[in-house]
């Protein structure tokens, strides 16, 4: 039997990794490619002494203490926290004194496994169609009549943690007018209607599809050779056009001081947080889950820690494919003089402050820690007063 965290110690996705990380890779390394090889290292070694650390004082009472590296991984559980408080303290000043809507837009289930093959294709694709869709459906004057700016996250997984690629949308309810001489706003009940929304999407994505077949630029491997075949690509297409592809908006929710609380649910997410983790003993992983095609009822899944590792890193992102990102008004090329203008007409007189990331603070009395030593992986053994073979035998598990 494996050891296993006590009641008091909390499971993390890293105990997994380290204790069964190595035997998955050699069972799967042959479907498996090296950047997901890389994340696996990052998560087991993040805050341990492989990294290396900093000494910090506290500048009140004088308080020190060490704290290991993180991996910075974005797909580590443990790295979210700090990049998204920066991430949002920045968004901060961005923010418009307007409702704001949540949409969703959802591939279907059948292109599942194409996507997987295709990642960074079609996880663009995914990106470019659904933002078009509602750009173009905002500027008809039969719905908004307006120009419009929004962000969007994007989520590849379930909460079972199969693969579901979605994107997550957070719009404000409201545009410039297409000359830009007033501001537009929307319904007070909902932002843009779902089912036309649904169709435009479907459409876009399915063209984006054929011009990317016909352009030679799709892989089809194992179970999606047969859609290479003649005619196979065809029927596949006229499949997905017979069911409807699921958008999703949620209420409006408030203004400025709901977004950023709003936003903290669902930027910088992995496919799922160590607080989800129930239990890990005999190769077996427990982890909560909602199963919303049931009315959202609150389940435990069991499954083997092999099987657990290969949902994990099923949402492995490709190489500097961007997460998150801004359309309409708010592409970097036109945000500020977009935002300064939708201010003026809706009466902002400025620009509220930035708020500063969290500052770590002392455990004794609560004042700032500031760092005054970095430390190397050699120093840090030493610190601890390891044996040489102590230190070898550690490079060696994390070699």
């Amino acid at each position: 039997m494996q050891a296993v965290p006590s009641p008091l110690e909390a499971i993390e996705v890293a105990d997994i990794v380290r204790r069964t990380g190595n035997s998955f890779w050699e069972q799967q390394q042959s479907h498996l490619a090296w950047p997901h090889r890389k994340v696996l290292d990052a998560i087991a070694r993040c805050r341990t002494a492989a990294l290396g650390g900093l000494r910090d004082q506290c500048v009140r009472c004088g308080h020190q203490a060490i704290s290991f590296n993180s991996c910075r991984n974005r797909h580590c559980p443990k790295c979210q926290a700090n990049a998204r408080a920066k991430w949002l303290a920045a968004r901060s000043a961005e923010l418009l004194p307007v409702p704001y809507f949540h949409v969703v837009f959802t591939l279907p289930h059948e292109l599942s496994a194409l996507v997987l093959q295709n990642k960074r294709l079609l996880y663009d694709l995914l990106y470019r169609t659904s933002a078009a869709t509602m750009l173009e459906l905002a500027r008809d004057p039969k719905h908004l009549g307006a120009d419009i700016g929004f962000l969007g996250v994007l989520h590849t997984w379930g909460q079972n943690l199969e693969h579901h690629p979605h994107v997550h949308y957070i719009v404000p309810a409201g545009g410039l007018a297409l000359d830009g001489s007033r501001w537009v706003d929307s319904s007070p009940r909902f932002f843009l209607p779902v089912h036309a929304l649904s169709r435009v999407f479907r459409g876009k994505f399915v063209a984006g599809l054929k011009l990317l077949v016909a352009e030679n630029k799709l892989q089809f491997h194992g179970s999606q050779r047969h859609l290479a075949a003649l005619g196979g690509f065809a029927r596949f297409v006229r499949r997905l056009y017979r069911q409807d592809w699921v958008v999703y908006a949620k209420p409006p929710f408030g203004g400025p001081e709901h977004v950023l609380n709003y936003l903290a649910r669902y930027t910088h997410r992995v496919a799922i947080s160590n607080h989800r983790l129930v239990a890990f003993a005999n190769d077996r992983v427990s982890f909560r889950w909602r199963d919303y095609a049931h009315g959202g009822k609150k389940k435990i899944m069991t499954v083997s820690a092999h099987e657990f590792l290969r949902r994990f890193l099923l949402h492995v992102l490709p190489g500097r494919l961007v997460r998150i990102r801004h359309f309409g008004l708010f592409a970097n090329r036109r945000r500020n003089a977009a935002l300064e203008r939708c201010r003026a007409l809706l009466g902002m007189a400025a620009c509220v402050d930035r708020p500063e990331p969290p500052t770590p603070r002392c455990p004794a009395c609560s004042g700032i820690m500031l760092v005054v030593e970095r430390l190397t992986r050699g120093q840090l053994y030493f610190r601890a007063g390891l044996t040489a073979s102590e230190t070898q035998r550690f490079s060696d598990d994390t070699s």
